[in-house]
């Protein structure tokens, strides 16, 4: 891939996912993590771009809230996986709290093979995923509904959460660090997170490769309020390191080897066929 066409291609992942680790692009480009770097310092002296710790983002990026059609086009493979991995947190006769977001959406789809559960969500996804499942009670909290991200939020959101002791809260965002927890861009969003998070004894987080090392505008969840990460395994290892060393216990979906397989099984039946 040349130059020119290769630095197209990141300014199109970041402008999908609006933050964007360096690892994801190296791995998204197929070069090294060095050549990256050398891509995003010249496409930042064009202001086409900001760096970053670990990636980059729009110019301005740490307030660009992703739309839910953006986000659903990132790392739909280490999502599935990180779902699957988290629903292993929740017992029957649980009470959780579910939020917004294309993860948690997943998460919500692993949680039918239960039979006595309460789920608390402000997330129009999350409830219609649920809805009719036998033994799972949905309570959604109202709220103004942001289509974006097809989420209730606002202060009849908040309150609502402020009545709920669940036993777990599974949220998401746009960033995550150890230096400052859990981020988002809306100032909206951002308060219902908070109120998510409180409404549960324990929070969880589940966050993709994408999301672990950047940060947006706004800290919902300071890291040493955050009990569980569930992650996939290409994110970056000196992150999850310090995430640990907080008291985080750090879950790690097995994702790319998942991909990785995939991707050989496809390469075998096609040569089988030729």
């Amino acid at each position: 891939m040349f130059a020119a066409e290769r630095r197209q291609r990141i300014l199109e992942l970041v402008r999908s996912s609006g933050a964007i680790s360096l690892r994801e692009l190296a791995s998204q480009v197929q070069t090294s993590e060095v050549t990256v770097r050398r891509d995003l310092r010249a496409l930042e002296s064009q202001g086409l771009l900001d760096r970053r710790h670990g990636g980059a983002v729009l110019p301005g990026g740490l307030s660009h809230e992703p739309t839910y059609s953006e986000k659903a086009l990132v790392a739909a493979d280490a999502k599935a996986a990180i779902a699957k991995l988290a629903a292993a947190l929740v017992s029957d006769g649980d009470a959780i709290v579910v939020g917004a977001g294309t993860t948690t959406q997943a998460f919500a789809a692993q949680l039918t093979r239960h039979t006595e559960l309460t789920v608390v969500t402000n997330s129009l996804l999350v409830a219609t995923g649920l809805a009719g499942t036998r033994g799972i009670d949905v309570v959604m909290t109202g709220g103004t509904l942001r289509g974006s991200i097809h989420a209730l939020v606002g202060g009849t959101t908040e309150q609502a959460l402020s009545t709920v002791q669940g036993t777990r809260a599974f949220i998401s965002g746009n960033g995550l660090t150890a230096a400052r927890g859990l981020s988002t861009p809306n100032l909206t969003v951002a308060g219902v997170d908070r109120a998510l998070a409180a409404a549960a004894a324990e929070v969880v987080v589940l966050a993709d490769h994408t999301k672990i090392g950047t940060d947006a505008l706004l800290q919902t969840v300071a890291a040493e309020d955050i009990q569980h990460l569930v992650t996939d395994d290409a994110a970056d290892p000196a992150e999850l390191d310090a995430l640990r060393e907080l008291g985080i216990t750090v879950h790690v979906a097995p994702a790319s080897r998942a991909r990785s397989t995939k991707i050989v099984s496809e390469s075998v039946s096609i040569q089988a066929k030729s």
